[in-house]
């Protein structure tokens, strides 16, 4: 017997003798990290604006570089944890990512704050692939695997209710870089406790990382990802075709060279697996649907009606109370009610709650909006704690880093073409606002970059001018929000009716794995 074999079986000893929940609080440690850092962005972007500057372009690629980078990185950091060992890669990861939050709290400019986001998306690339495929080495029970998987996922939610509330109060007293530096706590505790909890787990027979593979998955992800953005914002350009046909060569060359490897980075065969696909697939739709609308969402309520940012991340709360609370339910009612009417379910309830936020104006009350967040939450919690089960229980254990990378690629890559096409959607709309008449060319021009910077602009103004320019201002951004979320609910109601075929048939395990 091998020493990796020896240190695998000693682990899952450990971890079966009752320190699985324990190992599975730190897990959590490293989702909550993720959750926490992704949530506090959007809730800063208004102070963010005013100390930086960015231009419209920028503040959008401050939003979705992390997504961008991290997707593009997903599959072969879960690859390599396959390789060397999950629990490595875990701490690793947890390390840099706290050392990164430091250098995004000290950006003094756009383009420094863009390369800090881009390194933390290296950083998170290693931490949630980790995560999942230690719960699915952890917990061979399928029923206590669903639990497990449900906590992880109620912990992201959590993380994203903890975000807006902690980053709200810290913004009434520091400024905007604290609140990156609250990651550094939940680091330092992840890897002390971690090195003595978490099992060591690998695949033995993984082969070698292919290096030439991972150059064409990040080439391929950011070049697709990025020419969407830029025709979404700019439409087609000679560069932008240039950067779609290198996308989508790497991508094409990277799925044909899978096929010649002994040992692939992801194996393809996955995809044959119908439940599987139709679970990344939902994954991928969902997050597209949510995430430009909730990158405004912080905007909105702050610029807009005009809260100050701890009560603005106290009104985001029930999205996360919901995704909590069906999290944790979501594989038991899978089990009872099928796993395509949980999935099915879910999504229609995403959708129809951003189609009723196309109902929404600057004066519209909370009831409306907070109604709207629970049900979010509430389809949320469900489809993704339940499509994250079928990901997992679709593949062996030793290929659980892999698959654990393809479901957050499709959540970060649907993150990154969310904010981008209906970012640029709000974007879009909101730059066509008439500002008045008297109001001097280079500060028109200012105010048309972002709502923050309107706001900004309207303070070299007399209060009357001022008043004027940014109801205008608010009011097309509004008008964007609207149409933006009219858009994600298409996009959610079409992925319901999909998954309630490509998912027709798949169940959830029962069985106890040997």
């Amino acid at each position: 017997m091998t020493r990796t074999e020896q240190l695998t079986r000693q682990g899952e000893a450990e971890v079966k003798s009752g320190g699985r929940w324990l190992a599975l609080c730190v897990l959590v440690l490293a989702v909550l990290l993720v959750a926490v850092d992704a949530t506090v962005l959007g809730l800063a972007t208004p102070s963010l604006s005013e100390d930086l500057e960015p231009s419209g372009t920028q503040l959008l690629w401050i939003g979705d570089i992390y997504s961008f980078v991290i997707a593009g990185l997903l599959v072969s950091m879960g690859s390599l944890g396959d390789r060397i060992g999950r629990k490595k890669l875990l701490l690793i990861g947890a390390t840099a990512f706290g050392a990164v939050s430091v250098l995004n709290a000290c950006a003094t400019s756009p383009e420094m704050m863009i390369a800090a986001r881009a390194l933390l998306g290296v950083a998170g690339a290693t931490l949630m692939p980790s995560t999942l495929a230690l719960i699915r080495n952890i917990f061979h029970d399928p029923k206590e695997r669903s639990l497990a998987i449900g906590v992880w996922g109620a912990t992201a939610s959590a993380g994203a209710a903890v975000g807006p509330v902690v980053g709200g109060a810290l913004l009434q007293h520091f400024y905007w870089g604290s609140v990156f530096l609250i990651n550094l706590p939940v680091m330092a505790v992840l890897v002390v406790v971690g090195v003595k909890l978490l099992p060591e787990s690998k695949n033995p027979v993984a082969g070698p990382w292919d290096l030439p593979s991972v150059g064409l998955s990040l080439i391929g992800v950011i070049g697709v990802v990025y020419a969407v953005k830029e025709v979404a914002t700019h439409g087609v350009t000679p560069a932008v075709g240039a950067t779609a046909v290198l996308g989508a060569g790497a991508l094409y060359a990277f799925v044909r060279r899978q096929f010649t490897l002994g040992a692939p980075l992801l194996d393809m065969r996955l995809f044959k697996h119908r439940g599987f696909s139709g679970a990344v697939l939902a994954d991928l739709l969902t997050v597209f649907g949510l995430s430009g609308l909730v990158f405004f969402l912080s905007q909105f309520l702050q610029l807009v009606q005009g809260r100050d940012p701890l009560e603005a991340g106290l009104a985001e709360l029930p999205a996360a109370i919901g995704a909590v609370a069906t999290g944790l339910l979501a594989g038991r009612y899978a089990r009872r009610y099928s796993v395509r009417v949980i999935v099915s379910g879910g999504l229609a309830a995403i959708g129809l709650a951003l189609g009723a936020l196309t109902l929404l104006h600057k004066e519209s009350g909370y009831p409306l909006l907070g109604a709207a967040l629970l049900v979010v939450g509430l389809g949320a919690g469900f489809s993704f704690t339940v499509t994250a089960d079928v990901i997992l229980s679709s593949v062996p254990k030793e290929q659980a880093g892999s698959a654990s990378a393809v479901s957050e690629t499709a959540y970060e890559l649907g993150a990154a073409l969310g904010i981008a096409l209906l970012g640029s959607i709000v974007t879009g709309v909101y730059q066509g606002f008439t500002a008045p008449a008297s109001v001097p060319a280079p500060v028109a021009d200012a105010a048309h970059e972002s709502l923050g910077g309107a706001v900004e602009a309207g303070r070299m103004l007399d209060p009357q001018t001022a008043g004027a320019m940014v109801g205008a201002a608010q009011d097309a951004f509004v008008d964007g929000l609207r149409f933006a979320s009219g858009v994600g609910a298409a996009v959610l109601l079409a992925t319901a009716a999909a998954a309630w075929f490509l998912l027709r048939g798949q169940e959830l395990q029962d069985g106890v794995e040997h």
